[in-house]
């Protein structure tokens, strides 16, 4: 059989085995973070957040009309195993193209022995990448990562394709391929144009005789070209074309995108003249420069459909992309903000001034419309250095702070540049690519994010190899059970890591110019992500899923390991006996070891959770609420559950995250679902641009601070005003409006509120009274448009928090109720507790718990957070049913939570960062005990008490060096311990468990554990 017919038929079989492995283990709907956005956005065609998905959106809604039947998550879940494993497809046959390049160095074709080992090269390194960690979780979830993936895969094999025909004629057909796939993948996520530096170098070293200077300067086009689709294709194409849509509308008085159109019919001219000036001079590589960049225009155009589909405003339609000029902001994420790269501030820094930048437009009636310049901080040259990784100044996600702690800054002290590399080399680099990286190949120690610089504990890479992995991280015999048998424990014992190097050394030793272009492809995909991302510090999850294209890079030197072990056998063997102990060694030793381990924490076949998480918060809310969300995983499983599950449509979700932007509260407008429209008192124009970005509190003599004002009559007359008097002036000459006065009052009408069911029968009605706090003397938009809100509502609507941020930070916390997962705007003060009959009814009857009840199923920590809100939400009702005396229906709720969340599945104890899962378990213990269900209150009591005596043996365990590491997880273990102690023995007659006094939080028994001097 000839090579093509034997690569086809085992790369088909190795592709049905990964689509197999994802299709078998893909999530049964939408997963955590983004995918309930995305899958939201294929079901109806709406609009992602930047910088967007468009192609995305269109296939993923072609497998919804094939695939969807009732289930239309399920079927973007399909898209993206399928693309995954079409992407080991390719992987396959690039490694067998590599080791056939090698085999064919001196001979026409392989021999049956060099197929063999060919194609099992292909094999091992395919499945590899199959069973690797990050890869795996992107393959079997609705996410843009798993399509990338594939796009990447196609176009760096599609290059060799082009280098194995290159001789013949109309060879550069591939090239163009690549271009209009690239430019496709523009319309999934940007990770794709990565390759360009490895592809380049392919090209070149096909088409000219390499030298050092020669590969240089080849390098140095790859990064140009690369950059030049990023910046022109991508960003100034759009641009200039909503620069000429401006023009034509403005100046011209012409319909909105006729500027848009023109200025690609002037494109498209000056590419006829260009490729009439080519062919006739026979510049072949101008006109394939050419044709390269419309093919990949061409590909680019799916963002006209998200122009096209933002006009029809729907439910989701992040930045309201219905013109040419917001698509430019769209694409360049200015939603996000900006981060220096090459020079900047440090975080430490102050600005000493800001400066405006370009005019910014929106979309008017039928104009564009000026609003303003951004502006941009400008900081002191003492502040600044060269390549800034310690950049963040915004404590909202602790950045600063964590840079402190990590570097052990004093408050105050400002980073060195030595510090700089510092954190750059230990933790962008070491933490945040290198430890994915040895997750992949060498093995995890757990799925707990860890965070403090030096844990030991938490989220590590291990080998399995004991002695190597108690050097580093301590004895890891000695962990708590809680996380030494947690299902992401996966020990690959060096083995795939170990391939991957002799691969490398193979590939180098064999053909140095091929081990350049792999070595390109995984730095630019791994290590130039980490330059060009700079992350800041305490990252709310793990991003491996972004470096998956250097680990995909790493595939082909596993895959070429093969080669070399039978190299190394056949001399000490037969040639056939060789290539099938190599093959059959290094199958069992990698991807079968890989599957193996990593199979139980990868499988979501069975999962439900944020699907359900969703359904219990919106069934937590009374019809026609108003639902205030906070981040990713609080507003995105909630779109999803309305948007493609239509579950409760009449509730209008807000995500506080983005109420601080313009377009964001204007679509609060119009209708959504069954949702009216929302009032929230100021005019489009009064919040355009940067107007109202905050308003400062400045006292008035003729307002009196000890007296509180109608909240509505505030925000429209005062707020709202453009009166000079109602407005100061700050030293960069902006002109600002005020707040008078931080006492503020919202009437209650008792005949409207008992009327609708805002208050129970037995509740003392009172006016909601707002007293913003002393500390806070300025409101940001997004606290504006909140309190608008509620001022305009008059109580007509329910008003629901998903979490209670914004009523404490804005001074009414105590008007908040909890009404199941969520917490509800009451005009009864100081009513903070419990609605325990609504609660309880929820609970029993609507909740779900996302397949928590089905045995076997994993949660990770991410999942286990959200399953201890669902359990920390039958406590709370349990608990205050109880204090009301009806014990019986008490201990129906915990065991409700005690059968919906198997203990197997997600335990009462467990580590975690800060002990949060203790915490949430420990409050669950209360509620047992009040309830009187002493079963199910000893069973908890003895889970903790054996986690914390677990934990503090451990840590006791750990050097001193360790120790200080984890002083933070010592103490709160320590507290929570003695808490416990103290709980059992007020339910107990008094019979409390003896605590060390040397060492608080360690239980005294009868066979005492080692004390920290006596384990010295």
């Amino acid at each position: 059989m000839t090579f093509n017919k034997v690569n086809n038929i085992v790369g088909w079989i190795v592709c049905v085995v990964a689509c197999a492995v994802y299709l078998m283990t893909m999530e049964a709907t939408a997963s955590l973070w983004d995918c309930g956005e995305f899958i939201s956005s294929v079901f109806k065609m709406q609009i992602p957040h930047p910088p967007g998905a468009p192609l995305f959106v269109m296939l993923g809604r072609l497998f919804v009309v094939v695939f969807g039947g009732s289930n239309p998550a399920k079927a973007v879940n399909i898209m993206s195993a399928l693309s995954s494993g079409f992407t080991i497809l390719f992987l396959f046959w690039s490694i067998t193209h590599f080791a056939r390049k090698i085999f064919l160095k001196g001979a026409a074709e392989l021999n049956a022995q060099q197929l063999f080992i060919t194609m099992s090269a292909g094999v091992v390194g395919a499945l590899a990448y199959t069973f690797s960690d990050s890869f795996w979780f992107s393959a079997v979830e609705g996410e843009v990562y798993a399509m990338s993936s594939l796009f990447t895969a196609l176009v760096f094999w599609a290059m060799l394709k082009w280098e194995h025909s290159a001789d013949e004629p109309n060879s550069d057909k591939w090239i163009l391929f690549i271009f209009f796939m690239m430019g496709l993948s523009i319309g999934v996520h940007l990770l794709g144009l990565l390759t360009i530096p490895a592809i380049v170098m392919i090209y070149y070293f096909k088409r000219y005789n390499a030298t050092p200077w020669g590969t240089f300067w080849a390098f140095i086009i790859g990064c140009a070209v690369t950059g030049f689709v990023q910046l022109v294709v991508i960003q100034y194409s759009v641009k200039w074309a909503g620069m000429f849509d401006i023009w034509f509308v403005n100046g011209f008085h012409l319909p909105f995108f006729s500027g848009f159109v023109f200025f690609f019919i002037l494109l498209a001219v000056v590419f006829f003249v260009l490729l009439r000036y080519a062919n006739k001079n026979n510049y072949t590589f101008l006109r394939l420069g050419i044709w390269c960049f419309i093919f990949m225009l061409l590909g680019y155009s799916s963002y006209l459909t998200t122009m096209i589909r933002s006009n029809a405003n729907p439910a989701v339609d992040m930045y309201n992309v219905d013109n040419p000029n917001s698509l430019v902001g769209y694409l360049g994420r200015d939603q996000y903000g900006d981060f220096p790269l090459l020079y900047g501030q440090v975080f430490t820094a102050t600005p000493t001034d800001y400066k405006e930048t370009s005019m910014k437009y929106t979309k008017g009636k039928d104009k564009y419309e000026e609003i303003g310049k951004d502006v941009k901080p400008v900081y002191s040259s003492d502040d600044m250095m060269l390549f800034p990784r310690v950049w963040d100044a915004s404590n909202d996600q602790g950045h600063a702070q964590f840079y402190k702690d990590w570097l052990g800054l004093e408050q105050g002290e400002k980073p060195t540049m030595a510090n700089n590399i510092n954190f750059f080399v230990g933790y962008q680099v070491n933490w945040m690519y290198l430890r994915y990286f040895m997750w992949n190949f060498a093995g995890r120690q757990n799925d707990i994010e860890g965070f403090a610089p030096g844990n030991v504990r938490d989220g590590n890479w291990i080998s399995g190899i004991s002695f190597l992995d108690n050097m580093r991280l301590g004895d890891q015999s000695t962990l708590p059970d809680s996380i030494k048998n947690n299902k992401a424990n996966n020990k690959l014992f060096f083995l795939p890591l170990i391939l991957g190097l002799i691969g490398a050394y193979f590939q180098y030793r064999k053909d140095k110019k091929d081990f350049l272009v792999v070595g390109l492809l995984f730095f630019f995909t791994g290590f130039a992500i980490v330059l060009y991302l700079n992350q800041a510090g305490n990252q709310p999850r793990e991003r491996d899923y972004a470096y998956a294209g250097s680990f995909y890079a790493y595939a082909f030197w596993i895959g070429l390991g093969v080669v070399q072990v039978a190299e190394w056998l056949n001399r000490k063997m037969a040639l056939s006996t060789s290539n099938y102990v190599a093959a059959g060694l290094c199958f069992l030793a990698v991807p079968v070891i890989m599957g193996n381990q990593e199979w139980d924490d990868h499988d979501r076949s069975k999962k439900v959770l944020a699907r359900d998480l969703a359904k219990d918060y919106l069934e937590s809310c009374p019809p026609n609420a108003i639902l205030f969300t906070y981040g990713d995983n609080d507003t995105y499983p909630l779109w999803y559950a309305q948007e493609v599950e239509h579950i409760r449509p009449d509730i209008r979700v807000i995500n506080n995250s983005l109420l601080g932007i313009d377009w964001y509260i204007n679509q609060l407008r119009y209708k959504v679902n069954e949702s009216a429209p929302i009032d929230v008192i100021l005019t489009p124009e009064q919040i355009q641009g940067r107007n109202r970005d905050y308003i400062v509190y400045n006292p008035q003599k003729n307002v009196n601070p000890n007296n509180y004002y109608d909240l509505y009559d505030v925000m429209k007359n005062v707020v709202g005003s453009d009166d000079p008097n109602m407005q100061v002036q700050m030293q960069g000459g902006d002109r600002l409006n005020v707040m008078p006065t931080k006492k503020f009052r919202v009437p209650a009408d008792e005949a409207v509120v008992r009327a609708n069911g805002t208050v129970n029968p037995t509740d003392t009605v009172t006016d909601l009274m707002i007293d913003i706090p002393e500390a806070k003397n300025y409101i940001m938009k997004n606290d504006i448009a909140i309190l608008n809100i509620i001022a305009a509502n008059k109580w007509k609507r329910p008003i629901c928090f998903t979490a209670a941020y914004s009523a404490q930070e804005l001074g009414f916390g105590n008007f908040v109720r909890k009404d199941g997962l969520t917490y509800r705007l009451v005009p009864v003060k100081n009513n903070t507790g419990v609605n325990v009959d609504w609660m309880i009814d929820k609970l029993m009857n609507k909740f779900g718990f996302g397949s928590a009840d089905i045995k076997g199923v994993y949660f990770d920590e991410t999942n286990r957070l959200h399953l201890n809100t669902i359990r920390m939400a039958y406590a709370e009702a349990a608990a205050a049913a109880a204090d009301q005396g009806n014990k019986d229906i008490a201990k129906k709720v915990l065991d409700k939570a005690d059968k919906g969340i198997l203990e197997e599945n997600m335990p009462y104890a467990m580590v975690s960062s800060n002990n949060r899962h203790n915490y949430f378990t420990f409050k669950f213990l209360e509620a047992c005990y009040k309830a009187g269900y002493k079963e199910l209150a000893d069973h908890v009591s003895k889970a903790l008490h054996k986690d914390f005596d677990q934990q503090m043996s451990y840590y006791r365990n750990l050097s001193d060096s360790r120790q200080e590491s984890m002083r933070q997880e010592i103490a709160g273990a320590q507290q929570l311990s003695q808490m416990l102690q103290m709980l059992d023995a007020q339910y107990n007659n008094g019979n409390a468990p003896k605590i060390n006094p040397e060492t608080p939080g360690v239980i005294l028994n009868d066979t005492n554990v080692q004390t920290k001097d006596s384990n010295k």
